[in-house]
């Protein structure tokens, strides 16, 4: 018997990594505002005149690139006070206190653990808190509970993602990080893990401290630096091997980012492994959804992969994707696969054959995880599930594009007169149509006559 609570009657799942965007349509004179501490383009003030017509427009047309520059900001865009201040009939909820009360009930149930801190805002998913615990068998030893609501691509049935949860708890794999506890719901997750002092792969890219809110850490990092090229040949085949071991064994991932990864020895172990399973969104779905090609959770992980794969190089992910114009590359080797990625042309097996195939591995056994048949069954199933729900967005996605460039070439200038020219020669063509019958006609009576 799970100790989580049951979810409210017809709860709607929230995909929070849909982009919002915001218009303004009218002003209201209001006395203060704020500001994330970031630089953005607010507009300035002034205390005379500052009701005049034109200041008024003016202001508003600021204030609409301040929203503008922000919503498309990933980082800002998906913080809860954006959110909440967007869209606040869905966003209203105090997450923490509903983690706490369900971590508290776990400890009721379980009172070996005990919690040290609540680790504040070191992740950005909204609807995931995390404690830093500690087992009072193993007093030296910290670990790291994390609470999840589930989310919209969960597809597996309680049951089955009960035995998946159980499968990973039991795996013993250098490439993933061990999960030592989980119990799941029908509504939310607690999951149970070492907690690494280092950080993750991003936090050693940034110069940052783990514990530190995300949006200090990655928002503007002052001190970040691509990695050496040995170490990003040395952790790119690791973290490749994860992805292999991953996909041989029928589990879908395609949550692969720099935070997902901790480096423990020189060796890239993944993290957060259950979210698919779990149901909740990659943090890089508002990407990878504008691509027809990328269909399946294996195509994901590869789009993953070259995203992470320009991260290590430049110490920083890209700007905007597709990438309009690279900077230098520091290492020809590496540059030649981040431009190809961005065709969708590369694959694993290609990656671990040309760019990393010198690399010597410290775990050169073969590996595998071995899923009953049954689970197994219900892995594909539910992957095949997600995979329509990104064909079916991605759909809409190219409709709406198609009808957004049609208006925006019907309303253009150079349409517009090309249609009035039209108009006037069909005007002219039925005008020496009507001249052509009327002279016709006149034969016609001249001859009668």
């Amino acid at each position: 018997m799970s100790f989580l609570e049951k979810p409210v009657p017809g709860r709607l799942l929230l995909d929070d990594t849909v982009p919002l965007n915001a218009v303004i349509e009218t002003s209201q004179n209001l006395q203060s505002h704020t500001v994330c501490g970031i630089t953005l383009p607010l507009p300035p003030k002034k205390l005379i005149g500052n009701m005049d017509r034109e200041f008024i427009a003016e202001r508003q047309r600021g204030l609409q690139a301040y929203l503008d520059t922000i919503t498309q900001q990933p980082l800002l865009s998906s913080s809860l006070p954006v959110k909440k201040f967007l869209d606040p009939n869905n966003y209203s909820a105090n997450y923490t206190e509903i983690a706490l009360q369900q971590v508290s009930m776990f400890f009721r149930s379980d009172p070996k653990w005990e919690v040290l801190e609540p680790l504040r805002d070191i992740g950005w998913r909204i609807r995931k808190k995390y404690f830093l615990v500690k087992n009072k068998e193993q007093l030296k030893e910290r670990y790291l509970l994390s609470w999840v609501d589930l989310g919209p691509d969960k597809f597996l049935s309680d049951k089955d993602l009960q035995s998946a949860m159980k499968l990973l708890t039991s795996l013993s794999t250098p490439y993933l990080c061990p999960l030592l506890f989980s119990s799941t719901s029908e509504s939310s997750a607690l999951l149970i893990r070492p907690f690494s002092e280092r950080g993750s792969l991003r936090d050693h890219i940034c110069k940052m401290k783990p514990r530190e809110s995300y949006l200090k850490k990655y928002c503007n990092p002052k001190k970040s630096q691509g990695l050496e090229l040995s170490h990003i040949k040395l952790y790119g085949r690791q973290i490749l091997e994860g992805l292999k071991l991953l996909h041989d064994g029928g589990i879908f991932f395609g949550h692969l980012h720099a935070s997902n990864i901790i480096v423990d020895d020189d060796v890239c172990q993944f993290v957060d492994v259950e979210n698919g399973m779990l149901g909740v969104p990659s943090v890089l779905r508002p990407a990878f959804t504008q691509f027809r090609k990328i269909n399946t959770t294996e195509s994901i992980d590869v789009f993953c992969f070259g995203h992470l794969l320009y991260e290590m190089t430049y110490g920083r992910p890209p700007d905007s994707i597709p990438v309009d114009q690279y900077p230098a590359v520091p290492y020809t080797a590496v540059g030649v696969y981040i431009h190809t990625q961005t065709n969708f042309i590369c694959t694993c097996t290609l990656y671990r054959q040309i760019l990393f195939s010198d690399v010597q591995l410290q775990h050169s056994e073969k590996l595998q995880i071995k899923v009953p048949s049954r689970l197994k069954e219900a892995l594909k199933t539910a992957k095949e599930s997600l995979e329509k729900r990104l064909q079916e967005e991605q759909r809409v996605i190219h409709q709406h594009r198609r009808l957004t460039r049609a208006q925006s070439h019907h309303g253009s200038e150079e349409e517009r007169k090309r249609r009035k020219i039209l108009a006037r020669k069909v005007e002219n063509k039925k005008h020496k149509h009507t001249i052509q019958r009327h002279v016709f006609l006149l034969e016609i009576d001249n001859w009668v006559c």
